[in-house]
């Protein structure tokens, strides 16, 4: 076993002595030692339960026979650190997690891990730990969130953002807004729509990283604790057998498998840079084509909050993502149902028992939502090396747009100009120098794209950002336009009112400039400088990759 290195032989003397110290006994040696990776906080809501799973999961590994060492790492709300300068932190904390994962897992010599995350960076930075590592590890996240009701209807975190619009144009009371803000968040969980957090949290179902139920079962289902259990069990047995391992899991099969169920469920557009950056960790090449390739096979059968009042609960309740999966598993060429996972089984031996119990939540092939998938990947002079939009949250009459640009030169100008009403019918917003770089940090654009919606201005404005989105951010809103303006992209050479032609089905986004007139402007651009920021966000500007691969750091 890999523990053997600090526990075995004469010369370990002194480990053993350490390890008794916290606890350990001497019959406790010879079974398999288990990192139980945990990112519990108080302040996140989809982590401020995870110090009694944790306990939960500990009882479970010593029942199994294992040994259980609890660690934890950082983590940070996106929606606490939304609309200030806190967002510059989020992407950035992804690879602080995985630096501490595998810290503590190649100082320690764990035979298998049990990770629990639950929010945003916190599942990606995890997974590449864990291929860094590549000892056996297995998720099993927190769960989501219970969708809030008013007045009998379901209102959730997006339901306040956009209620913050409502109360700037008078369309909606204070008193009204604090009803929402107090109804929306009932209880601990990850947000209940298909935001970043559950998406990932689904994907790791997809991938073969997580049981099934991992990204549905909600955090305070009692089914959870089930879950819970088999995961921690399951990890002392692949301990024994010394697999599977992440790297034979995460494979060019996986991740076509995950964005497959991407597309099939409209999740956000954050998961691709999430995923990207997985695939590049396991050395992995994968052309953002590729993405769109599986779109085109792949109908949108499900769609949930923002994109439509379903919530988590309403997918777990039709089947969860066994189902999803099942639903798509006929299309030809697209599922690789022989991909294996954590639990021993493939993917095909897992859905081949699930069934979809509710049609309207998760369509049927004839019925969907559309014929391609939720997410789209475009180009074109604005995006040579492309650009994400999530189009399950697209207004139809959004997909084509043609728009006079207004630019803004950070997430805050946005924010300010939106609420201010100089965004106007007709506008494509601009928001550059938020990229990876420029940011630094690649805000999430969830205040700007919810104060559009909450104007009501969604289906005669659209976006474009070099930064990203929250899986929350619904509407004709482009992210990771890349290459960012930091790295000389025309996004950063634009001026307010010129022309800009978004075309969705088409696949392109354009700036309606000739050459000669963008190599004048690009002539004249002053050289780029970073902000003023910290010494870690400095460090970061300069060493993270670009968002076409993941924002991946070398």
């Amino acid at each position: 076993m890999n523990s053997d290195q600090v526990k075995v032989g004469f010369q370990r003397a002194p480990h053993r002595g350490l390890f008794m110290a916290t606890g350990v006994k001497r019959e406790d040696f010879k079974k398999p030692f288990i990192g139980v990776c945990n990112s519990y906080t108080d302040i996140i809501p989809g982590h401020c339960h995870l110090n009694k799973v944790s306990e939960w999961v500990k009882q479970c590994i010593r029942e199994a026979g294992g040994v259980p060492f609890e660690f934890n790492t950082i983590g940070i709300c996106d929606g606490i650190a939304m609309g200030h300068d806190g967002m510059k932190y989020s992407l950035p904390s992804r690879e602080l997690i995985a630096d501490c994962v595998e810290s503590m897992v190649k100082a320690h010599c764990f035979d298998a891990m049990v990770c629990i995350p639950n929010c945003d960076k916190i599942v990606p930075g995890m997974i590449l730990g864990a291929i860094r590592c590549n000892i056996p590890t297995l998720f099993a996240s927190g769960g989501p969130m219970r969708a809030g009701t008013l007045d009998g209807k379901p209102v959730d975190l997006i339901s306040i953002f956009e209620g913050v619009a409502k109360f700037n144009n008078g369309s909606m009371t204070e008193a009204d807004l604090a009803r929402v803000e107090e109804a929306a968040c009932p209880g601990c969980g990850s947000c209940s729509g298909m935001f970043t957090a559950n998406s990932m949290n689904c994907l790791c179902e997809a991938i073969g990283l997580a049981l099934p139920g991992n990204g549905t079962i909600l955090a305070d289902d009692p089914a959870r604790r089930g879950l819970w259990k088999r995961a921690a069990e399951r990890a002392v047995e692949m301990a024994r057998a010394e697999g599977p391992r992440p790297r034979d899991i995460i494979t060019l099969a996986a991740i076509d498998n995950a964005f497959a169920l991407d597309m099939a469920m409209g999740g956000s557009s954050n998961t691709v840079l999430h995923t990207l950056a997985i695939a590049h960790e396991a050395g992995i090449a994968y052309d953002l084509d590729r993405i769109n390739a599986i779109s085109r096979k792949c109908p949108n059968v499900c769609k949930v909050s923002p994109s439509c009042a379903y919530h988590m609960e309403d997918v777990d309740a039709a089947g969860g993502i066994s189902a999803i999966l099942k639903r798509i598993a006929g299309i030809p060429g697209l599922l690789n149902l022989d991909a294996p996972t954590v639990s021993g089984m493939t993917i095909g031996e897992h859905i081949a028992a699930a069934s979809v119990t509710d049609d309207q939540v998760i369509r049927t092939l004839d019925n969907a939502y559309s014929k391609d998938g939720g997410l789209t990947v475009l180009r074109g002079n604005l995006a040579e090396q492309g650009a994400v939009v999530k189009k399950a949250g697209v207004a139809p009459s959004m997909l084509t747009f043609e728009g006079e640009a207004i630019c803004f030169d950070s997430q805050e100008e946005a924010c300010d100009g939106i609420l201010g009403g100089k965004v106007k019918p007709g506008h494509v917003v601009v928001i550059r120098h938020e990229g990876p770089r420029g940011g630094p940090g690649m805000q999430e654009m969830l205040a700007p794209t919810s104060y559009i919606m909450g104007a009501g201005l969604g289906e005669s404005v659209a976006l474009i950002t070099d930064g990203r989105f929250s899986g929350g951010t619904r509407g004709a809103c482009i992210g990771h336009v890349s290459p960012e303006a930091a790295e000389g992209g025309l996004i950063g050479l634009l001026k307010d009112g010129d022309r800009i032609r978004l075309d969705i089905p088409g696949h392109t986004l354009e700036a309606l400039l000739d050459d000669d007139e963008i190599a004048r402007r690009r002539a004249a651009a002053p050289a780029w400088k970073p902000r003023n920021v910290t010494a870690w966000l400095r460090r970061y500007a300069l060493m993270v990759g670009n968002a076409s691969s993941g924002a991946s750091m070398p």
